[in-house]
């Protein structure tokens, strides 16, 4: 079954890693990402840039608009994810909870729906 692991970076500690830190955790998710793909366990994973960089698009009445980032009042910020494959949601969780962020910040884990065409 395929999961998506949502990280989550606290708004209040951005920024506030020292360049030793922010390396040694850089350092520690290539580590992840490389033990990950050699199990095959990973589908894919990526960082996000910052929420003042995101636009949120919205389609109403047929009209299109955008709002720039951040968008909403939180104390945590969508950072990155990792989509994985497991069994089940007991492996899923035994794999999230050693993503290197997670120290810092949030992981949330949750089921992929997969989507089929009705006949």
């Amino acid at each position: 079954m395929r999961y998506i692991c949502l990280i989550y970076n606290s708004a209040d500690t951005d920024g506030t890693l020292t360049s030793e830190e922010t390396d040694e955790l850089v350092k520690a998710h290539f580590a992840f990402d490389e033990e990950l793909r050699r199990d095959g366990i990973m589908i894919h994973a990526d960082a996000l840039e910052m929420p003042d960089k995101a636009t949120v698009l919205r389609v109403r009445d047929n009209s299109l608009s955008a709002t720039d980032g951040p968008y909403v009042e939180t104390k945590e910020h969508l950072a990155g994810f990792y989509v994985i494959e497991a069994p089940d949601m007991v492996k899923a969780r035994e794999i999230a909870g050693r993503i290197p962020s997670a120290r810092f910040g949030a992981v949330e884990l949750r089921p992929v729906r997969m989507l089929t065409l009705p006949d």
